[in-house]
């Protein structure tokens, strides 16, 4: 059973960066989009992405933009998320997700996603 394989998080101060990992492994990128979903404390998984990509480029919500930016590794099947100046608020769960196909007209939603990550903890605090 193909899983995606989230790391790299951990605790941060605000403006610090931190950079995810997603192994992808066998499905590798090619005709998925690739998204990470994030869970605030409190709250259940936001429903769409806030980052992803796909063939025809990549996309992030107003939150993010100018902060994140996803970058993929194919020779270790591995998508990054680059996180820059980082914000209390960006504190939670982070989870990777691939969906089968390319979404012209907006994010996959939790329902399109084929595969989760397992998710990985950012912690932003002073």
């Amino acid at each position: 059973e193909v899983q995606l394989v989230d790391s790299g998080g951990g605790l941060v101060q605000p403006g610090g960066s931190l950079r995810l990992s997603c192994g992808i492994g066998a499905i590798t990128s090619g005709g998925y989009t690739i998204g990470w979903f994030r869970r605030a404390p409190g709250k259940p998984r936001e429903g769409v992405p806030f980052i992803w990509t796909s063939a025809d480029g990549t996309y992030s919500a107003e939150s993010v933009k100018d902060r994140f930016t996803i970058s993929s590794d194919s020779a270790e099947d591995t998508v990054h998320l680059q996180m820059n100046n980082l914000k209390p608020e960006d504190t939670g769960v982070y989870y990777c997700a691939a969906a089968l196909g390319a979404f012209y007209d907006g994010p996959p939603t939790e329902s399109d996603i084929n595969y989760w990550g397992q998710g990985t903890q950012v912690t932003v605090s002073s």
